[in-house]
């Protein structure tokens, strides 16, 4: 079990990130591993993300600027592997073609006008969200922005729940697909939401409650999503899987400028 949950790790960050990190085993028990524990490669990236976007302010930037430096390094730290997944996805769904012609455009190297749009305004909404968290100081940005990252990652885990099949007999998201028992699931997601509430403890009771709703919600829109590909491909694919992370990023930090 130590041997796996060192393999689970090694999978998440190189799957999930651009660190440094071999993947030693690429079978769907490291998978499964793995999923589990993506909400600690999403508190890493969110980490750094952060520190750029505190540094940035800390250093006499306006929060402007600061939110895109916190939005400038998880896409660095993926190779913006999730907005291009974002993209093509919106390209699939938007092309209002049968499923097998939607996922043959999904796979095409350039990305189209759904694509861009989508795109657009998805950075457009992280970025002023982003603003508006770092106009009240670093640290509430800081919590914004991590509690962002590790509900976007956890929503890779509740998405590689058994009972969601993949849409392609190949790819990261064929391996990783139906992985997680829901009973695994179940639990990572209930630390994880109380680590997102926590971090909100600076404002009180009241900022814990509206970081942990704030998970909650970017988990309900991401399973909204997750469930219209399923339908609209047959199942989900590495690129489903991206759009799935943007939505629960952006929907988080949408929500924690709300109220």
């Amino acid at each position: 079990m130590t041997s796996l949950n060192s393999h689970g790790l090694r999978f998440a960050f190189g799957t999930l990130t651009v660190l440094p990190v071999r993947v030693t085993r690429w079978d769907r028990d490291a998978a499964r591993a793995g999923m589990l524990c993506a909400p600690l490669a999403g508190l890493v990236v969110g980490l750094l993300a952060a520190a750029a976007g505190s540094l940035a302010l800390l250093l006499g930037s306006g929060p402007l600027l600061a939110a895109v430096a916190s939005a400038v390094v998880p896409a660095a730290l993926t190779r913006g592997l999730h907005l291009d997944g974002l993209a093509d996805t919106a390209d699939g769904l938007g092309s209002g073609k049968p499923a097998e012609d939607a996922l043959r455009i999904m796979k095409q190297s350039d990305i189209g006008p759904f694509g861009v749009i989508t795109l657009l305004f998805v950075l457009l909404a992280q970025v002023a969200a982003g603003h508006e968290l770092y106009g009240h100081g670093w640290a509430r940005g800081a919590a914004g922005t991590v509690v962002a990252a590790v509900a976007a990652r956890l929503a890779l885990t509740l998405a590689s729940r058994r009972g969601v099949p993949a849409a392609r007999p190949e790819g990261l998201g064929a391996v990783v697909a139906g992985t997680v028992p829901v009973r695994w699931a179940v639990p990572v997601a209930v630390v994880a939401v109380a680590a997102c509430a926590a971090a909100g403890l600076g404002g009180g009771a009241g900022g814990a409650v509206h970081h942990g709703l704030a998970a909650l919600l970017a988990l309900g829109a991401s399973e909204v999503l997750l469930r219209h590909c399923v339908r609209r491909f047959g199942g989900v694919t590495g690129d489903v899987f991206g759009a799935v992370e943007e939505t629960a990023a952006t929907a988080a930090l949408v929500v924690l400028v709300l109220g």
